[in-house]
């Protein structure tokens, strides 16, 4: 059997393809990873007397799932090896609705002659066949940026029900979950030292930081660590055209939080829905932060917010009412930086997971992607894969992603975090009052950037 060139699929015949081979091809090109979709399309080249397309379809197959029955039966009829036959005795189940065809009468029993057991199929002889045809998806030891940790199994950075998410499920960034414990995780799983030092389970932590970093994800995680409920607040699901409204929107809110206690309240964009009262010329958003503060207080409720966790998030927090974070409110305040090395490569992983991709050095990558958002991460595998997909279209042969075409997505790519931290620095220098933005300053000093 001919295995054609290394990691390469030929596209031969494209003139003469029936429409449905067209579109299932498409469809495999647009889900690499459906395995049934796969192997449908792999029987259809193996009718057509296709065996080579059909063997290195089902090769990718048990690439996903390996040991898949289905894909190693497709490959032995691909491969011209013989395959075992049902016994004689089994008959097809008959189907509900369809007449059941007369048994035909009974026949002399011809005699029985001994013939050769069928070979048994060599899988290790059809991977050394098939080996050309897919290659490694990552190099063997892919080295990370040193001092950052290592990455963990998990993806990093994908969004799952409440309480499904756990710190463990965010690569990196240890400075936050080690904040993030002392703040809410261990005063929860030490009842008797709780008590003891009269820690109350209620609390305030403003996460803020430049766009795209995860602090929403954070958040869930947080709530995930509680074993709480989770509820997010934004401006849109607050604000209400009637007089009044807005304000007891934000009541029922907390009021479904005491209720479901323990539980996150996540106040997303909080400079939309908490902005500044000096800089407020309507009423009704000045109402909504009176309101707002009202019910961190508790004062509304005679139980307090005993068992309620506040968490709001904020690309600008020099935009956020005073008021807001004092001590007893949002009194505590977490920078969430870009992602670390062992974060970059958590992600990177998640975001090609589903990608046809070859060889991929993630140690260069990470290097090279140092500053990048969450966000502009996923921007640059979207970008190599785009590379990737122009020039098959062009050449008629299909390739896969390498490192230099992720490579060449990072080079082209600038860290969406640069603009944010060129405002913040002039905050962090000039409006640092009471050491609100240390933190800030420690980053930007490591950074040389003052």
């Amino acid at each position: 059997m001919d295995g054609g060139p290394p990691v390469l699929l030929r596209l031969t015949r494209m003139a003469d393809e029936s429409p449905l081979i067209r579109s299932l091809r498409a469809a495999v090109a647009a889900a690499p990873g459906d395995v049934p979709l796969r192997l449908h399309f792999a029987e259809l080249l193996l009718a057509e007397g296709r065996h080579d397309e059909a063997v290195a379809e089902a090769a990718v197959a048990l690439q996903h799932a390996p040991g898949d029955a289905d894909a190693r039966a497709l490959m032995v009829r691909a491969m011209g090896m013989p395959q075992a036959v049902a016994p004689a005795s089994e008959k097809p189940a008959p189907v509900p609705g369809k007449p059941v065809a007369p048994a035909p009468a009974p026949e002399e029993p011809a005699p029985v002659t001994a013939e050769p057991a069928a070979p048994s199929f060599d899988w290790d002889a059809a991977e050394q066949q098939v080996q050309d045809l897919v290659g490694p998806r990552f190099l063997d030891a892919p080295q990370a940026d040193g001092g950052d940790g290592t990455a963990g199994d998990a993806a990093a950075w994908d969004v799952d029900a409440p309480g499904a998410v756990r710190l463990a499920d965010v690569g990196g960034m240890d400075e936050v979950k080690e904040r993030l414990e002392a703040a809410f995780l261990a005063p929860m799983r030490n009842p008797e030292l709780r008590r003891l030092y009269g820690k109350s389970l209620r609390g305030g932590l403003l996460l803020y930081g430049p766009p795209g970093c995860g602090k929403t994800f954070i958040a869930r995680a947080v709530a995930g660590e509680l074993g709480a409920n989770f509820l997010t607040v934004s401006l849109s699901d607050v604000l209400d055209m009637w007089i009044g409204a807005s304000e007891k929107n934000i009541h029922d809110i907390f009021e479904t939080a005491r209720r479901q206690a323990p539980c996150v309240v996540f106040l997303d964009e909080l400079d939309a829905l908490g902005a500044k009262r000096s800089r407020t010329h309507h009423s009704g958003l000045r109402n909504v932060v009176n309101q707002l503060l009202t019910e961190l207080d508790g004062i509304a409720s005679g139980a307090g917010n005993e068992g309620v966790f506040v968490l709001a998030a904020t690309n600008v927090p020099w935009d956020v009412d005073i008021a807001l974070r004092r001590p007893g409110r949002l009194d505590r305040t977490l920078l969430v930086l870009p992602p670390d090395a062992a974060a970059r490569e958590s992600i990177l992983r998640y975001h090609l997971r589903e990608r046809p991709i070859e060889a991929v050095d993630l140690g260069k990558l990470v290097r090279a992607t140092e500053d990048f958002s969450g966000a502009d991460l996923a921007h640059v595998c979207e970008t190599a894969a785009e590379a990737a997909l122009l020039d098959s279209a062009r050449t008629g042969s299909v390739r896969l992603i390498t490192t230099k075409d992720l490579l060449g997505a990072a080079k082209q790519i600038k860290p969406s975090t640069e603009p944010w931290f060129a405002a913040a620095r002039n905050v962090a220098m000039f409006a640092n009052e009471g050491g609100l933005y240390d933190d800030l300053l420690a980053h930007l000093k490591r950074k040389r950037k003052l």
